[in-house]
């Protein structure tokens, strides 16, 4: 633990806080993000990220915060009070820019219309909807808290009221065929929302899904039908004008998500909260995953929080891993000035396989991944990084 001084070096520039609220109705049986289902100790926890917000404010002392996100858990949770108070530690701490994004993610169950009335007269004016699929059937498998009727009538109020709205959906859910999930693309495409992020159900350890594969209650994931449904969500969205900018986002010009794009492009930001990450480019720091240690330990001034420093090695190989997700590609010029002409004829070196195989390839000193390739970028990725430390 580090006592109230920052414990991650001072930035100049721009960047973002993101905003972890650890609180959810019930447990989704994918997700192995830190939450609890209780709600005890919600009024401390947000007294503790208010504090936290003040504590760290000497690490953007110079820096201008272009992003603020409420992620989770639910943050739709909190009442609009709760978030104006969060928001406002931020503006008395930080310097904001003129118009920041800011993104609340929010459940449909939680998006009544007075509740959406309420947040279009708040700052926040970036709703990050959870609607996972527009099936009963789906939503029941993953025991998502709302039902389709609730995912629908949200977005039909949301859209009057918010114009930057993303919709999350999940493929690869088992027993999910490629019309239904067809359909699901349709319906969404239906609300005219300008950003859809999409995910490939994943089976985490340690969660109830996994536990139901083992178990034979439910079938396992399909990984040829994930890649099949991946492509059909791109060629649709891309024919509809969503601009496929990293792997699993998509938006219309002028609708990438700021907050998400800085984070693909090694911006800094501080992450409050319970499991919340940080970076400011050569150090990441995570805060414990624990509710009541996190606040125990900022009721004595105390940050939660373990840092490691990355070595040159660790910054590249970070560097390949996010450029390649997104379609500004990796930079060949950049690898050559952040990193030395011996990373940068390794990566081509590498790379060369990959370029062969027509899953990368070189335009105007940029490496990006083919359409081919899109689907593989984790994986090919983790072969262009270099192990040696320095």
């Amino acid at each position: 633990m580090s006592k109230s001084s920052s414990p991650l070096e001072k930035l100049e520039g721009a960047a973002g806080i993101y905003i972890h609220i650890p609180f959810c109705k019930q447990a989704c049986h994918y997700c192995d993000f830190h939450f609890s289902t209780s709600l005890k100790k919600k009024d401390e926890l947000i007294e503790a990220l208010a504090k936290e917000l003040e504590l760290r404010k000497d690490e953007f002392k110079d820096v201008t915060v272009e992003t603020i996100y409420f992620g989770g858990g639910t943050p739709s949770l909190l009442t609009n009070d709760e978030l104006q108070l969060l928001i406002d530690s931020v503006y008395k701490n930080y310097q904001v820019s003129e118009n920041p994004e800011i993104t609340l993610e929010a459940n449909p169950d939680d998006l009544s219309v007075q509740r959406i009335e309420e947040l279009a007269n708040s700052p926040i004016n970036r709703l990050s909807i959870g609607i996972q699929s527009f099936f009963e059937s789906d939503l029941k498998l993953m025991n998502r808290a709302h039902n389709e009727e609730e995912a629908k009538k949200c977005l039909s109020v949301a859209t009057r009221y918010f114009d930057n709205i993303s919709l999350d959906l999940i493929y690869g859910i088992p027993g999910a065929s490629n019309e239904q999930w067809q359909k699901n693309i349709e319906i969404a495409l239906g609300y005219n929302v300008p950003h859809i992020s999409s995910y490939a159900l994943t089976v985490e350890p340690k969660t109830a899904l996994a536990s139901f594969i083992n178990k034979g209650i439910i079938e396992d994931v399909d990984d040829e039908q994930a890649h099949e449904q991946f492509h059909i969500l791109k060629d649709r969205l891309e024919e509809e004008g969503f601009i496929h900018y990293e792997l699993s986002n998509f938006g219309k010009e002028g609708y990438f998500s700021k907050n998400n794009s800085a984070y693909w492009q090694g911006k800094p930001y501080i992450g409050v909260g319970p499991s919340a990450h940080s970076f400011n480019g050569t150090q990441r720091g995570w805060n414990v995953r624990n509710n009541s240690k996190y606040i125990k330990a900022i009721q004595h001034n105390e940050l939660p929080i373990e840092i490691e420093t990355l070595t040159k090695t660790d910054q590249y190989n970070e560097y390949i891993m996010t450029g390649l997700r997104t379609i500004w590609g990796v930079s060949l010029t950049k690898v050559e000035q952040d990193f030395g002409m011996v990373y940068k004829d390794y990566l081509i070196e590498q790379a060369n396989v990959f370029i062969n195989q027509h899953l990368l390839y070189i335009d105007d000193e940029h490496l990006r991944v083919t359409e081919k390739g899109q689907f593989l970028s984790d994986g090919i990725a983790s072969e262009l990084f270099k192990l040696n430390l320095s």
